[in-house]
């Protein structure tokens, strides 16, 4: 059983089904070229409500598009490859226009029907007309029932969670060790669970209209722009020489907010401790050397990318309110 569930999926079910359903349906109807029904199910069952719905409506508009304009040209120039390739001249452009692109190829298969039976009178139309309505109908049906992804994006959350704090933990410790070297691998990881959450919030969004999903679109979002931030920062280590005061400082702050990091809120209180720690540079000596200089000005410019790796996420949150 659990062979047969890891190469036949829930989506793979629903086709089958919707498919046997559809030339049942089409069967009972007695329409002409009713298995055509089963291969349309097979093409509208899609992973979201949204792309099912917006399918099912563009085939619909397209079917009508495709068997008007092959009506008028058998009807005027007969029943011929020649009038075939006259309604693709006229029906693939407006499609195009139209942005029925998805439905070229299934309605003009429907078209073909009628260039082998040569006939566009009503009952044969409407033969063709019902098989899309059956096929793309029953995919729609099908696809009502989405399971949810709640949970799933409540465990990616935290785990991009961790591994932020994981990098910033790194930062912390390559600032004490400045000849310590990155750790490529936690960036591409972190870069490829994003792209994971964010292409699985945006499926959960389009399944369901509620503040909880937008919830998890804007979180993924924040956490993408933080991300690039955090990989913009690498390059500071490249300039910094050696171990000094302020470093360690700064590599406390950094581990500090490496502690307090989680969720979408983290409170104003971490944006008086950077402050606090900018004070404290002011008040030390000023550098002696252009290198303890250049330093310092790293230094500096790390801080103000940490306060904005913190601002970028609330920036994104308050869309939320």
């Amino acid at each position: 059983m659990n062979t047969i569930r890891k190469y036949v999926g829930p989506r793979t079910l629903k086709t089958v089904i919707g498919a046997i359903i559809a030339v049942y349906i089409s069967q009972k109807l007695n329409l002409a070229y009713a298995a055509n029904s089963g291969i349309i199910v097979i093409l509208s069952v899609q992973h979201t409500k949204k792309r099912s719905l917006d399918l099912a409506v563009m085939r619909i508009g397209s079917t009508v598009l495709a068997l008007t304009i092959g009506a008028v040209v058998f009807s005027t120039i007969g029943f011929t490859a020649l009038a075939f390739g006259i309604y693709l001249l006229v029906f693939i452009p407006i499609a195009v226009k139209l942005k029925f692109n998805d439905g070229i190829v299934p309605c003009s298969v429907l078209v073909t029907h009628l260039l082998s039976i040569q006939s566009v009178t009503f009952a044969a139309l409407s033969n063709e007309m019902m098989q899309m309505l059956i096929g793309a109908g029953i995919g729609f049906v099908l696809n009502i029932y989405m399971p949810s992804l709640e949970n799933k994006l409540d465990q990616d959350a935290y785990e991009i969670d961790q591994m932020m704090k994981t990098i910033l933990k790194n930062m912390a410790e390559r600032l004490r060790k400045h000849d310590l070297p990155t750790d490529e691998s936690l960036y591409e990881n972190l870069e490829l669970k994003l792209k994971e959450g964010y292409d699985r919030a945006w499926k959960e969004a389009e399944n369901r209209l509620n503040k909880k999903v937008t919830f998890y679109v804007k979180f993924m979002e924040a956490r993408i722009v933080q991300f690039e931030i955090l990989h913009h920062m690498k390059r500071y280590f490249n300039r910094l020489y050696a171990t000094c005061e302020q470093t360690t400082m700064v590599a406390e702050l950094t581990e500090y907010i490496a502690d307090q990091f989680q969720g979408i809120g983290m409170g104003e209180e971490i944006f008086e401790v950077i402050e606090s720690y900018r004070k404290s540079f002011k008040k030390m000596d000023l550098p002696t050397t252009r290198e303890e200089f250049e330093n310092r000005a790293t230094l500096y410019e790390y801080i103000n990318d940490l306060e904005h790796f913190l601002e970028s996420k609330d920036t994104i949150v308050e869309t939320l309110v």
